[in-house]
């Protein structure tokens, strides 16, 4: 080091050199306390409208900036800490403590190493959507993790950003898993699914009895059966043939030592209790349906089989929104007995939004 420079003032010059070069570095005080002028948020194109009515009606006090399509910041009166960070907006995918706009990635990553990034992500905004960029054998940051993320929106526009990894948090580049649906699949619900119990960690077990409605023909079934679980299908559809080589007769006499499908050939207003028959678990939906129809078919259906402790429903949405009205869902599933309830729309998603009920441990899994 330089005599008479010190650390502070070699900061400074460094700094300095870094801004010639068109770098725009945290303060000192950004760095030591975690606080930004600004945060972003990543989102599905054309949801960066939603998310400002969402972010309004939240009464945060956020103010939206600069926006690019899958990219958004914000600003407020206030710096942001980033425990300003744990809140539920359900149309970001991923929301960080804005560092600034960088030139290169390089730059951008160095000073998200300076500010105490353990891992780094990358996301750009490629075929018409805001990617996650996965790395082969990238490691899943811990609870508790600062996670650092660079977005490519350009040639030399790379924005950094930084987020603490906490539950319920996607642990994926940008939200996204990047996980691709197997050509066995008949249908994207596939998708849906697996990419939600990458989000929220979800974990499925032989001892799970899914009903789902709608679900011809049949991807979340086939994602379920592949993970132990077993399924009853309520619809009146036909179902895809790889479906059907795990299908049964009779309820009544499922198998202990597999994973099954029963078909429930019914408009999912028509099931009754002896179509369920015992020990569901989870209550999943993915019908074209408004949302406050799938609430009503789902509250029915929790009163037929007391045991669901878990509620996964696509809710389809005529505009996007519709995301206001997001309290009236929450309220709806609380009433009955949910504890745990968040609202994502995944990287899958189009005008979709993925709706999450948990009680008892399965909702202790995802307590902060």
């Amino acid at each position: 080091m330089p005599v008479g420079i010190g650390r502070l003032g070699e900061e400074k010059v460094q700094n300095r050199n870094a801004l010639a070069e068109g770098l725009r570095v945290p303060t000192l005080r950004s760095m030591s306390e975690r606080s930004a002028e600004f945060v972003f948020a990543l989102c599905n194109p054309e949801s960066e409208r939603a998310m400002k009515v969402e972010v309004e009606m939240m009464k945060l006090g956020w103010r939206s900036s600069y926006q690019r399509r899958g990219f958004v910041t914000f600003k407020s009166d206030q710096p942001f800490k980033i425990d300003d960070l744990a809140v539920e907006i359900a149309c970001a995918r991923r929301l960080c403590l804005s560092h600034g706009k960088f030139k290169t990635r390089e730059h951008a990553v160095e000073a998200l190493k300076e500010s105490g990034a353990m891992l780094i992500h990358d996301a750009k905004y490629e075929l018409s959507k805001m990617r996650g960029v996965t790395v082969e054998n990238q490691e899943h940051p811990k609870i508790g993790d600062l996670v650092g993320t660079v977005v490519e929106l350009g040639e030399s526009e790379f924005w950094a950003g930084l987020h603490r990894h906490q539950k319920a948090i996607s642990p994926d580049p940008g939200g996204d898993s990047g996980v691709l649906m197997p050509d066995s699949s008949p249908s994207r619900a596939w998708l849906k699914l697996e990419e939600a119990v990458r989000f929220w960690g979800l974990e499925f077990t032989p001892q799970d009895i899914v009903v789902e409605l709608g679900c011809a023909p049949g991807g979340v079934v086939l994602a379920l059966l592949d993970r132990g679980a077993s399924v009853i299908g309520v619809d009146p559809a036909k179902m895809a043939d790889v479906v059907m080589e795990h299908a049964i007769t009779d309820r009544r006499e499922a198998p202990n030592d597999r994973p099954w499908f029963y078909h429930c050939k019914k408009p999912a207003a028509l099931a009754a209790k002896r179509d369920l028959g015992p020990e569901v678990t989870w209550f999943m939906s993915d019908m074209n349906q408004a949302p406050s129809v799938v609430l009503k078919e789902c509250e029915r259906f929790k009163k037929m089989a007391p045991g669901i402790r878990g509620v996964l429903i696509t809710l389809k949405l005529t505009s996007m929104e519709q995301v206001a009205e997001k309290a009236d869902w929450f309220s709806a599933l609380r009433e009955m007995g949910f504890t745990t309830v968040r609202l994502q729309q995944l990287s899958v998603n189009h005008r979709e939004f993925a709706l999450l009920g948990l009680r008892g441990s399965s909702a202790e899994a995802l307590q902060p």
